[in-house]
Formats: C-alpha cells, structure tokens, sequence
C-alpha cells in the first residue's frame, strides 16, 4: 500500500497552508508509505516548499501546473502521483493525525470503495454571524455524524433519474482508489463543466469524481474517522463571498447532474432567466436579509445552469425526491 496526497494550490494564504503541512507532518501513518504532492497552480510568486522548512512533511515535492483552475491542478497531481490511494488536500485543510492510516485500512477492507470521506468542520478565523450556519455546507463544512453511510451504483430504482447520495465524499479530504480513477481521468479534458478558477467560484469537480465512480458501479462512502478541520478565514464568512459563492455552486451543479442524468430539471430559455431572477428576488424577499439575499443568489445561479444545459444529456423521467424539493420558482 502506497499513498499520495495531493494539495492543489493558487496563490495560497501562508499561515494556512503551514496548517495544512504541519497536519500533513503528524500522520501517525509512517512518511515512507506516502508521499506529499503540493501542485503550484500557477501561483505569483511560485509556492517554495523552502518557505515552510520544518513544517512541511520530508516526502514533499512541488509540481507546477501552469494552467488555472482546480480541474487541471488536480489532474496533474494525479498524473504525478504514485500512489495505489490519492488524498485530495486543500490548501486550507488539517486532517485528522491518523487520517491516512485509516484511508488505507479503509480501503483495504473494503475493496467495492473507490472514493470516501469524512466530517468537515469548520475553524473560523473570527466568530462568524448566526445567519451563516445555514450556509456551511456552501463552505465544504458538513458531519453526518458517527454512523458509516455507503452508497453504490445508479439506476438502483426502476423509472427515476440517478440520485446523488448525500454522503458522498467532498473535495476536502477525498480519498480515492486509483484504479477506480480511470473513467475520469480518460475523459476529455475539455469539458463543459468548470470549477475553481482564480477569483471563479464555480464548483461542480467533486461531484463529477463521485457520479463518474458510480457510474463505474464503486462504492462510495462516509466515514466518521476521516475527520478533517477546515480552516475558514473572515473574507468567506461575508454576506458578499457567500451569495457569489451560492451562484455559482448552483449553477455548476444543475449542469454536473445534468451530465450523469441525475438532474430533476430541465433546461431554460435564456432569455427567461432575468424574469425568473426579477421573480426570485420578491418570492425570497432578497432584501430582508443576508440569508435572504443569499438564496436569492443561489436561485440566480441555477436559473442560468438551466439555461446553459443545451448540449448536455438528458433523460426524461421522474425527478429525484431530493433534487425536486429545492427547485426554485
């Protein structure tokens, strides 16, 4: 058993990222058996592993990857990773101290998984407002609590569209069988679906990774002693960051679920999207607070994922009990 964690990464905020090499440093899992793969996404000036001597694990090494965006980052970790595991790291998250002793034994119990994860709990730089709890699971912050939950396969039920389950794995500490990675990674790189880009906070990776390992018939699960702390900086607790941020996730994730045929939704005209946008505002009543204005801003993003699906699979059939419940009017 052999592991590579990979931490993509653009123009990362020091202190944070020491968080996440200091975390990586503790293992408990001995550095021999894995390996460390910081991927300099086109970062000004390039990330030097030279800066956080003493901190950094002694198994890392920088990769640059010149072309932005988190897709192509973490592409190319994969492409330079050896491992028989890879641990998706973000630049601002700790992992628990036997996190990577319990990926492998995870895995080598249970050989049907090709992706897990785990709780994701948020570390907030300063005390955030009340209102934002609503919103963590926008921030990659969840915990399912201490009950394992395993998924596998689409099409389970006759007549309904793929569902996506709600344990699946997030970015933060993703875990995935390598040999389980291969329908992703032969796909094209030229895909209709974006992620993070820079200042874009689009999303929509993850979810591809997950639907792509169902489709293949793997596991996915959730299991509560992959913990990871996610380290939240004030910037993100704003009501600003949040309503762009629920934008684009909406937007990116009509047009993931489109493309595994999981999506309760059809496409729009785009010329409806300012009328539905305009009606949205008064229905949430955008105006009488932050949260208000955030959802508002969520429904404006998946108007325009709606509206972008031309080209896109599709399948006719019932919508999913989960998708169907958050549609906006």
């Amino acid at each position: 058993m052999f592991l590579s964690v990979l931490i993509p990464t653009h123009n990362p905020q020091p202190d944070r990222l020491r968080r996440t090499l200091a975390g990586l440093r503790a293992q408990t899992l001995s550095p021999a058996a894995w390996e460390t793969i910081l991927v300099d996404n086109a970062s000004v000036p390039p990330v030097a592993l030279a800066d956080y001597g003493g901190v950094a694990p002694p198994n890392a090494r920088r990769v640059p990857e010149p072309q932005l965006g988190l897709s192509a980052a973490r592409r190319r970790g994969f492409a330079e990773a050896r491992g028989d595991y890879l641990v998706m790291v973000d630049d601002d998250n700790v992992l628990a101290p036997d996190y990577l002793a319990e990926v492998g034994r995870i895995f080598a119990a249970q050989p049907q998984l090709g992706a897990i994860g785990g709780p994701s709990r948020p570390e907030y730089e300063t005390a955030p407002p009340a209102w934002l709890r609503e919103f963590e699971g926008l921030l990659a912050c969840r915990d399912f609590g201490p009950a394992v939950q395993l998924a596998s396969g689409l099409w389970n039920e006759p007549h309904e569209r793929n569902e996506y389950p709600p344990g699946a794995p997030i970015g933060a500490g993703m875990a995935l069988r390598r040999s389980a990675l291969d329908a992703w990674l032969n796909e094209p790189t030229a895909t209709r679906l974006s992620d993070r880009r820079g200042g874009e906070l689009s999303s929509g990776g993850d979810n591809d990774i997950v639907l792509a390992l169902l489709e293949q018939g793997w596991a996915v699960g959730y299991f509560p002693t992959l913990a990871v702390t996610h380290l939240i900086p004030s910037a993100r607790t704003t009501r600003s960051y949040l309503a762009r941020l629920n934008r684009g996730i909406a937007k990116s994730w009509v047009q993931v679920l489109t493309k595994h045929q999981a999506c309760p939704w059809g496409p729009i005209p785009g010329w409806t999207v300012p009328l539905r946008q305009i009606k949205a505002w008064f229905v949430y009543r955008a105006w009488s607070g932050p949260a208000a204005y955030i959802r508002w801003r969520g429904a404006c993003g998946h108007f325009e994922g709606r509206a972008s699906l031309a080209g896109f699979p599709a399948r006719a059939g019932k919508p999913s009990r989960t998708g169907s419940s958050h549609s906006p009017p």
